[in-house]
Parts: structure tokens; C-alpha cells; sequence
């Protein structure tokens, strides 16, 4: 998991917006135009990075199309001490812009 949080957080572009979902997921499930107006973004960058993230075992979903919520997957809970980790050490500050 470290391996993977390190390239889709540390490696990425869209690392700071990627640790905002996790952050708001890890608070309550929500759909994607949920966490877009939550998170103040672009809906289409947020499925974006949903699917990023569901490709890579960090978050799941259940439904279909529009009321799709979304989740951290129970491997995801179980690390969220490495991705603390994993921001540290990419410097990822939150005021910081770092992208998508």
C-alpha cells in the first residue's frame, strides 16, 4: 500500500486533491458531485480521480451511474497511518496547489 500511495499521492500531479478525497471519505461515504461541491472542485477532475483511486484499492463504491457512493476500502482504513506518512514525506502542504 505504501507503494501505491506513494505514486498516486507523492508521484502525482493531482496528489493534494487525491488526499482531499481520501480525507472527506474517510469522514462520511459520499457520491461523486458530493465531494465536488464539498471539496470546491470540478466534478469531471473529481471522477477522475475516483477512478484512479478505485483502480488502486483505496476507495470502492456501490449503486450505479449518478447516486454512486463511494467508500474507503477496509485496506485503505486499515493504512491511514501511511498515508499521513506519505504526505509528510511529499511535502504536500494544505494550502499547497499541486495540481488536478
Amino acid at each position: 500500500m505504501r507503494k501505491v500511495l506513494w505514486w498516486l499521492i507523492g508521484g502525482s500531479r493531482g496528489g493534494r486533491n487525491r488526499v482531499r478525497i481520501i480525507r472527506a471519505l474517510n469522514e462520511k461515504p459520499m457520491n461523486a458531485n458530493q465531494l465536488a461541491s464539498t471539496l470546491d472542485l470540478d466534478y469531471k477532475t473529481v471522477r477522475h480521480h475516483l477512478e484512479k483511486l478505485t483502480a488502486n484499492d483505496v476507495v470502492t463504491s456501490m449503486g450505479e451511474e449518478y447516486g454512486k457512493t463511494y467508500f474507503l476500502t477496509e485496506r485503505m482504513e486499515q493504512n491511514l497511518d501511511l498515508l499521513e506518512e506519505v504526505i509528510a514525506g511529499a511535502d504536500l502542504e494544505e494550502g499547497e496547489d499541486n495540481g488536478n
